[in-house]
């Protein structure tokens, strides 16, 4: 017992000598960086320029090749969208293959391949690698471009186009490039339905023959093969390979902002507004501050633990995210600040973004943000470590990037020493709020008044206004008057006139209609079913499988989701009481007319029918084009367009519904006029 007893007691003796030895106050010095030791993979190169780099790692039975082309950027003028036609027809059949014969053999090898404007990747398991790398090779050497394969990439093209047309994030993107940038330099430029109509064939053509060389290409190849297997493999079918120059152009200046302001773009259906705070940097990897600089994104916003999301959404709730990025692209890049906020505040998320770039220049951040902005970098560095792709991609950067040899090797060492000190001077440097433009895109009636009073600090931001191919206009009017003569009745009895004459109208007694649209890579399904007698069902399905279905039978009715049923509640019931498939055959009494708003560029008249419900009718042809529904979570809006005739009665047959703070883009398959429909499609 009494040896038990001295025991412990030279335990708690020896704690307590080692806790008076730990100076607390201080924090500690962190420890030296873990050494990187990285493997170089085998690399050879063509007698046509293509430099390759193989990875071996015989774990799995897997194999991955990457080809890129490590072309200078170069401006496509008026033929922006020639590089993504180019990618859509790629893999479409070669001149040895026809388009069917050559997916069937990528899919009976249980393979991908897939083509972008500057690259090629494919991956097999590794007993069908050789199968797959010549039918790889056969797509990048002979492809097969036809009129009639670009006629329906060219189709798809426009329509993805006309449907990013109505999404404030995407106009957002596509702005905010343009004023960066420019419209004349390579990374300003973007796709518009008129720069995609002017394309021939013969400009897809003429990108192949002018760009697609082995003089800047590089080919990574990674898993479970032998260096001169792929030597082999390479000489046999990419040795032919046809060395070009591609042409070369002087990149254009970028545009300098000599002042802080607001470059707005009215969007009338957009339900959030996108701010963006964005200077232009000259930042690569290779510079001395490249790793202090990525620090300091990081601790600003580079993720949810960075003060921009703590700020605008934990702290205030005006979103739900706001991040930062500063590029390192070796000819030019932007730092860009940005959220999709609630109208409300939108001058005000201004204001926080501000607030927090002006503080991390002005204070530096504390140990604790250092250390763990660092230790993010260092986590993600040593995950990237485990995956054999890494050794190649790392040695790909360091050829592109003209980065120092053992960049990757001292990475960790570089991430350790950056300062709180560097971390101010970087964010002085390349976080420049007096050169910043404040892109926002966002709904004008709602939000301009609001930025045209904006100040930081006592000075007045200045708001330019621009239209959506990033031209300057003038201020919009946002809500013009409408003449006395122009009445609910009015509006409606033009919308019916438009779509067919009331007669045409009344000899409706049902429809069935069936739309398809994808969202998130699943195709989404909706049948609706509508009688005169005001009776209604929707299903949303994917796959066969109904997410949502809602009945109503005239009187009562229920909704259906994720196999919960409940029934609708008395607001839900009088929506569906005064819904009807032609609810302009009557007027309701506290209608009335708000005035007239921008619709996708066309001015349209606003008819009010509740405190929480506008309906947009045009003022040209007549027809509705959108409903916007105020509800808890923000506005809603219901797009309608395509309008064909059917029986007599033009209905429309794209539609566009909000999912969350996407849209979902219908197309009908088809519409049932006066067919058989079931009561018990009413149960």
């Amino acid at each position: 017992m009494k040896i038990k007893f001295i025991s412990i007691l030279l335990l708690c003796l020896t704690v307590s000598v080692a806790q008076a030895q730990v100076d607390r106050s201080k924090m500690p010095k962190p420890g030296p960086a873990p050494e990187i030791n990285l493997g170089s993979p085998a690399s050879f190169e063509l007698d046509n320029g293509l430099q390759i780099m193989v990875v071996e790692n015989h774990k799995f039975p897997t194999v991955s090749a990457r080809l890129i082309i490590d072309n200078q950027p170069f401006s496509s003028g008026d033929q922006v969208g020639v590089k993504s036609l180019y990618s859509s027809m790629m893999g479409n059949g070669t001149e040895n293959l026809d388009k069917d014969s050559y997916n069937e053999k990528v899919d009976l090898l249980g393979a991908s391949i897939s083509y972008g404007s500057e690259s090629v990747t494919a991956r097999s398991l590794s007993k069908f690698f050789s199968e797959v790398f010549e039918l790889m090779a056969d797509g990048l050497l002979n492809p097969f471009f036809t009129e009639k394969e670009f006629k329906t990439q060219k189709s798809r093209l426009i329509e993805g186009i006309k449907s990013q047309e109505k999404s404030a994030q995407a106009v957002s993107g596509d702005v905010r490039k343009a004023l960066t940038y420019g419209k004349n330099h390579p990374y300003g430029e973007f796709e518009t339905v008129k720069s995609v109509e002017n394309l021939e064939l013969s400009d897809v053509k003429n990108y192949y023959n002018n760009f697609i060389s082995p003089k800047n290409a590089y080919l990574v190849v990674v898993g479970d093969i032998k260096a001169a297997e792929v030597k082999e493999l390479a000489e046999k079918y990419l040795s032919s390979w046809r060395e070009t120059t591609p042409p070369a152009e002087e990149l254009p200046q970028v545009p300098k902002v000599q002042y802080t302001q607001v470059n707005f773009v009215d969007m009338p259906n957009a339900v959030q507004s996108e701010v963006s705070v964005v200077n232009t940097v000259n930042l690569k990897k290779s510079d001395p501050d490249y790793f202090a600089a990525m620090i300091a994104n990081q601790i600003l916003g580079g993720g949810g633990e960075g003060r921009l999301f703590n700020n605008l959404r934990e702290d205030k709730a005006y979103t739900y995210g706001a991040y930062s990025m500063l590029g390192n692209d070796k000819y030019v890049s932007s730092f860009v600040a940005a959220a999709s906020v609630r109208n409300a505040v939108t001058d005000s998320a201004v204001v926080a973004f501000f607030d927090e770039i002006h503080l991390i220049r002005d204070e530096k951040v504390s140990q604790q943000e250092l250390r763990l902005a660092k230790a993010k970098y260092t986590g993600s560095f040593v995950r990237a470590l485990e995956r054999p792709s890494t050794i190649a991609n790392y040695a790909l950067d360091i050829e592109t990037e003209d980065l120092p040899k053992d960049f990757y090797q001292t990475f960790l060492q570089k991430i350790n020493e950056v300062t709180a000190e560097d971390v101010q001077r970087v964010a002085q440097k390349y976080f420049r709020p007096e050169e910043a433009r404040i892109v926002i895109v966002g709904k004008g009636k709602e939000v301009a008044e609001a930025l045209e009073s904006l100040e930081y600090k006592g000075k007045k931001i200045p708001v330019k206004y621009y239209n959506k191919e990033a031209e300057s206009v003038e201020k919009p009017i946002f809500n013009k008057a409408v003449s006395k003569d122009i009445t609910v009745k009015v509006i409606y009895d033009n919308y019916i006139k438009a779509i067919g004459g009331e007669q045409a109208v009344n000899a409706i007694n049902s429809r069935v209609s069936v739309f398809n649209g994808s969202m998130q890579g699943q195709t989404l399904t909706m049948t609706t079913k509508e009688t005169k007698e005001g009776k209604q069902s929707m299903e949303l399905s994917t796959s066969g499988m109904v997410i949502q279905k809602v009945v109503y039978d005239g009187e009562k009715g229920y909704m259906e989701m994720q196999g919960q049923k409940h029934a609708l509640e008395e607001e839900q019931l009088e929506a569906y009481k005064d819904a009807s498939m032609f609810a302009e055959l009557s007027v309701p009494e506290d209608a009335e007319v708000t005035g007239i708003e921008t619709v996708d560029d066309e001015e349209a008249y606003v008819v009010k029918l509740s405190d929480n419900q506008s309906v947009y009718y045009s003022v040209d042809s007549g027809l509705k084009l959108q409903t916007v529904e105020t509800t808890p979570m923000g506005e809603t809006t219901t797009s309608f367009g395509d309008y064909k005739e059917i029986e007599g009665v033009k209905i429309p047959h794209s539609i566009s519904l909000p999912i969350g703070p996407q849209a979902l883009e219908l197309k009908a398959e088809s519409i049932e006029i006066n067919g058989e429909i079931d009561d018990a499609d009413f149960e």
